[in-house]
């Protein structure tokens, strides 16, 4: 697979079975599969919470919340059943690295749930799979079921009394039930839309009880945190971001790809040395560095490294870790308009600033790439976009907005340049920058 690609510098932790056949059960046993449940089993609840804690590690999902402080908001006495839920719903574009996880590790997913749901008691764990990854959740639906006929899930695990169930959940190709409430929503069986909150899911989620949910790469990170220890897994990264991230490589370079790098890996670095440089003779326009919802970076902006509070700093996000590097011949607006494109048709329209906002940015952006904009144009999407932040239910609205407000800010000459109906000069980019950002 050409996403499997290597580098000196990778840590291998989660990807460390990747290749080797570990969907199979046999082969992941003998790769220390299920080692980590049984001494989670020893462990007890409050220890396993404290060695996530100690380990540093954040949701991969993209919001970056402490895990193991996640786990410790879970009431221990409840009238109604936990749950845990892995958010496998990988639809942030540029972001490719759950899907290998799915394919070449699943056993590892459903350790993860296993120790959460040790961790806060509950009796239930949801696998929810993006609905695209329809091959992914036959591999998934396979090592469930293998797993439940060795008796490793159902009743009585491993010897120890309790009985934990795990079922597999396909979505419908909705980029909105990545949102926490609104995947809980799609579970019930109801259309996928966010909650407000609070209630936060960790006292009131799933059927009204106490839900942790993490993204797939958490999950599957906890196993090698249970048997390593949460300061081998601190120390891999850097301080409050610990352990390594799997980060998507895409645009006009030379070795694109998905590389596991530790916390804080250098972005310039990661660009140039990694993933090769630029692709055919081409120079550096910008980087999305944590999928299409983040703010862009130019050129002489990427030395940082590559953790939550470094890429805070510099005014951007880490997100789902989907690196996208444009090149020279990239046209910023067009690429403006495929964003705003995305997140038009993915809006679930609950709430008014984000139905409305984003299909008048897509309609302005349109207009304006076609040759028909107007002066006033480019601080109308600036102002509808900054109007757009921190009013709507769920990030949906933010995620839209921030990219637009960033291109303006720093690309304005080029908005600029398409003013009194000059053609676009990157034209010819179009196709291959469409297949970069497609969701």
């Amino acid at each position: 697979m050409a996403y499997l690609v290597s580098h000196p510098d990778e840590v291998k932790v989660v990807s460390k079975r990747f290749g080797m056949g570990a969907a199979n059960l046999d082969r992941y046993l003998e790769l220390d599969g299920y080692k980590a449940v049984q001494k989670a089993i020893a462990m007890g609840p409050d220890a396993i919470i404290n060695e996530v804690k100690a380990s540093n590690l954040r949701g991969r999902g993209g919001a970056g919340f402490p895990t193991g402080l996640k786990w410790s908001f879970v009431p221990k006495q409840s009238a109604k059943p936990k749950y845990v839920l892995c958010n496998g719903d990988e639809s942030e574009p540029g972001t490719c690295k759950d899907r290998l996880i799915f394919e070449h590790d699943p056993h590892a997913v459903i350790e993860g749930v296993m120790i959460a749901a040790l961790a806060v008691g509950a009796k239930s764990g949801y696998i929810y799979v993006r609905g695209e990854y329809r091959y992914l959740l036959e591999i998934m639906e396979k090592a469930v079921a293998d797993a439940y006929a060795r008796g490793f899930i159902g009743k009585n695990i491993f010897g120890s009394g309790v009985d934990l169930e795990i079922f597999t959940h396909s979505g419908a190709g909705a980029y909105e039930v990545g949102e926490e409430s609104a995947l809980m929503e799609s579970l019930e069986g109801k259309r996928g839309i966010p909650r407000i909150r609070p209630p936060f899911p960790a006292v009131v989620g799933l059927w009204g009880g106490p839900t942790v949910i993490n993204n797939a790469e958490t999950l599957a990170s906890v196993p090698h945190i249970i048997l390593g220890g949460g300061e081998w897994f601190a120390n891999l990264g850097t301080p409050r971001n610990g352990g390594t991230r799997l980060f998507c490589m895409s645009g006009e370079l030379e070795k694109p790809g998905v590389y596991e790098l530790p916390m804080g890996y250098n972005l310039k670095k990661m660009i140039y040395d990694v993933s090769g440089g630029m692709a055919k003779g081409r120079n550096l326009k910008g980087v999305v560095p944590g999928g299409s919802s983040v703010q862009i970076l130019k050129p002489d902006e990427i030395d940082v490294a590559m953790d939550f509070d470094s890429m805070m700093k510099a005014g951007s996000m880490l997100g789902s870790g989907g690196v996208i590097v444009l090149d020279d011949q990239m046209c910023i607006v067009r690429f403006a308009l495929r964003v705003a494109k995305f997140y038009q048709h993915e809006s679930c329209g609950w709430c008014i600033p984000c139905r409305e906002g984003t299909d008048w940015m897509k309609k302005t952006l349109t207009r304006f790439h076609a040759g028909g904009g107007v002066a006033k144009d480019i601080d109308n999407l600036k102002y509808l976009a900054e109007n757009m932040l921190g009013r709507t239910f769920c990030p949906l609205g933010d995620a839209a907005a921030m990219p637009i407000i960033s291109y303006i800010q720093k690309f304005r000459k080029e908005f600029e340049d398409h003013l009194d109906g000059k053609p676009c000069p990157y034209e010819k980019a179009a196709e291959p920058m469409e297949a970069v950002v497609s969701g």
